[in-house]
């Protein structure tokens, strides 16, 4: 699957995505956004394990390359959270974007695009999202693609050496779309 918006693409991730993934995902403030299963430093063999990984997923696809210009400068998907059936038709959305892409609207056209398809290809009910509490960029990308702050979990991770905060949002199918 191929989602064409206005500013950039989405698409599965290919081995020729290696170097700019490498290039692109090598930066410690991107890393400090995200869970510790995202490597740092980020080398050319994490980005052809993942590459590798996300090729082998199941159908139907729920991982996404974020391509502008022809170079992987992110990625976003979900993760169904519903191997426990009473969380059926819920995920989790992931994303990250290269920093030199920051403050421009892509990652809120990338969201709002991977949320569409979730609830219509998908067929999932419920996305929820966590943001790290000093990422308030990110909290802004959610909000901006219509998703609700759920709450505040105190304390609930620890990254790069300090306790912090994770907000938690969601959006249902339900929830109006713009």
């Amino acid at each position: 699957m191929i989602l064409h918006l206005p500013n950039l693409t989405l698409r599965p991730f290919l081995p020729g995505d290696v170097e700019s993934l490498a290039r692109h995902a090598n930066n410690r403030r991107v890393w400090q956004n995200l869970r510790d299963g995202f490597p740092h430093p980020y080398t050319e063999d994490d980005a052809r394990r993942w590459v590798t990984h996300a090729a082998g997923m199941p159908d139907p696809q729920s991982v996404f390359a974020i391509v502008k210009d022809e170079l992987v400068i992110g990625g976003i998907g979900v993760h169904r959270l519903d191997k426990d059936p009473v969380y059926r038709d819920t995920a989790e959305l992931g994303y990250w974007l290269a920093e030199p892409y920051w403050g421009r609207g892509l990652m809120t056209q990338a969201v709002k695009a991977v949320t569409r398809y979730a609830f219509d290809e998908l067929g999932l009910f419920r996305l929820e999202a966590g943001v790290f509490g000093w990422n308030v960029s990110s909290a802004r990308v959610l909000e901006k693609a219509g998703y609700s702050l759920e709450g505040r979990l105190r304390k609930q991770v620890y990254k790069d050496g300090q306790r912090l905060d994770v907000l938690l949002y969601s959006r249902l199918r339900t929830d109006e779309v713009e």
